[in-house]
């Protein structure tokens, strides 16, 4: 597992359209494993995958408590909203 670079606001790559996760092979679980440990040592409670500069549609979130129930969301989709921010 390695620490990637995480992008910020400004940094092109982020404006790109990703491409869908057509199948999870040996290089897509390094890549989840490489974000969680990335997330978590930037404390945060999510990354997506354009932000570690991967053009796909993958993003991990772990929000419990205690960091025992991390989610992996591939190809996610809004498919419902409701209401204003």
């Amino acid at each position: 597992m390695a620490i990637r670079k995480i992008r910020t606001e400004g940094d092109r790559i982020l404006g790109k359209v990703c491409k869908p996760v057509t199948e999870v092979n040996r290089r897509t679980e390094e890549l989840i494993e490489d974000m969680f440990e990335t997330m978590y040592q930037a404390d945060g409670v999510g990354l997506a995958a354009p932000q570690v500069g991967i053009l796909k549609r993958l993003f991990v979130i772990d929000v419990s408590p205690e960091g025992d129930s991390p989610i992996v969301f591939l190809n996610p989709e809004i498919i419902a909203t409701d209401g204003e921010q």
